[in-house]
């Protein structure tokens, strides 16, 4: 049986007030920020599945029939959907993050619950017990922070600006490591000395748009500007733009981060797959709880250079499996559709599709489902659908691999 699958929101500040709303064709009066809409079964905001005029929350659902999942899932993952699905509508940076380790997930949330802090609280890092690899795929042109850049293009970035002239040498004495960390524990008046020189030079070039999105000085001052950020109180986070990789993604293209690896989205919307997990350490630009202890033991130093997922484009395949070879939790599909399209999907782990654009017809048989843009279905384990298009189009397919 295949369930109609209705998601939850979340209405974090960061979030635009229009994306998502306008996808799902919802009245948002009080321009209220939609943020993330989650697709899941993630004990925080779980998704509702809809049966016979009733809803039922999917982890519930899950929890009275885990063979939902399929042997294998529940071999590996237990009896857990091991996936979250989500649209997120990025207007204002996100902090600084990073995800642990399922090793650290574990020893995090079994400290933190001796510590006897509440699954709520604010000062709280480790929401459960799982780790967070993710994928990305950009609906729009996105731009975000993605790992360490090598140490000699960070010292290019920051040999730019005399008041940075002292960390190039410090990381030549002190090491990548060492820096950082001294950096992430600065003090106001040090992090005026590196900083309000350039703000001072620079406002004038970013008020009149000579600065490049690809230069670390735009995302300073876009920070300071949409996050109001005053100069008397300015965010170590800063500092990261000369320090990592600035990614900019076009409609389509994509980004996997797996476990330590520093980032922060900037701007834009996009798709995000990831494992069922909320633990996100955080070292910066957001008013949310920091721990710096925690981001400096878990984060990953080694240089990469940012591998992109690229778009589909194959008009020849109209089924594409985006490459995550190192994602064990998840898997996305991309499915595209023109009018009078049949397709027979099947799996043996649960799924879940979701109608980014146009309609679908589900035939099931003695009972058939209409699908449209934002529309999604919880598809069990071993379930075999005959998918029919009404439209040009496409969906998303969530599924373990």
């Amino acid at each position: 049986m295949v369930f109609k699958l209705k998601g939850t929101f979340q209405h974090y500040d960061w979030g635009g007030e229009n994306f998502i709303p306008h996808w799902l064709k919802l009245n948002n009066p009080s321009s209220q920020p939609y943020a993330e809409y989650w697709l899941g079964a993630h004990r925080s905001s779980p998704s509702s599945i809809e049966f016979q005029e009733h809803s039922l929350p999917l982890d519930k659902l899950i929890d009275n029939d885990p063979t939902l999942l399929g042997e294998a899932s529940r071999a590996k993952f237990g009896d857990e959907l091991p996936f979250l699905l989500k649209i997120l509508d990025v207007k204002k940076p996100l902090s600084i993050q990073l995800h642990p380790s399922k090793k650290e997930a574990e020893q995090g949330f079994l400290k933190e619950n001796e510590a006897g802090i509440p699954l709520n609280a604010q000062n709280r890092t480790y929401k459960d017990t799982n780790h967070k690899p993710e994928m990305m795929i950009a609906l729009s042109d996105f731009w975000l922070l993605h790992g360490f850049k090598p140490v000699n293009d960070i010292k290019d970035s920051l040999q730019k600006f005399p008041s940075l002239a002292p960390l190039v040498q410090a990381l030549e004495e002190r090491g990548l490591a060492t820096v950082y960390s001294e950096i992430m524990q600065a003090n106001q008046s040090q992090l005026s000395s590196w900083l309000l020189p350039i703000i001072e030079q620079q406002r004038t070039p970013y008020q009149q748009n000579k600065i490049k999105l690809t230069e670390p000085e735009y995302w300073v001052f876009y920070c300071l500007d949409a996050m109001n950020i005053s100069l008397d109180k300015l965010d170590a986070g800063l500092l990261c733009f000369y320090f990592f990789n600035i990614v900019h993604l076009k409609k389509g293209e994509g980004i996997y981060q797996g476990a330590g690896l520093p980032h922060a989205y900037l701007r834009g919307q996009n798709i995000e797959l990831m494992a069922a997990s909320d633990n996100v350490i955080r070292g910066g630009l957001t008013p949310k709880y920091i721990d710096i202890p925690a981001l400096l033991h878990t984060i990953n130093y080694q240089p990469i250079t940012p591998k992109i997922i690229p778009a589909f484009e194959n008009e020849e395949h109209d089924i594409h499996l985006y490459p995550t070879p190192e994602a064990e939790d998840f898997a996305l599909t991309h499915l595209q559709f023109k009018p009078f399209d049949e397709k027979i999907f099947s799996t043996t782990s649960a799924s879940i599709l979701l109608i980014m654009q146009g309609n679908l017809f589900i035939d099931l048989g003695d009972d058939n489902l209409y699908l449209s843009q934002g529309e999604a279905i919880f598809i069990p384990a071993q379930e075999k659908i005959d998918i029919i298009a009404e439209t040009d189009g496409y969906a998303v397919i969530a599924t373990v691999p």
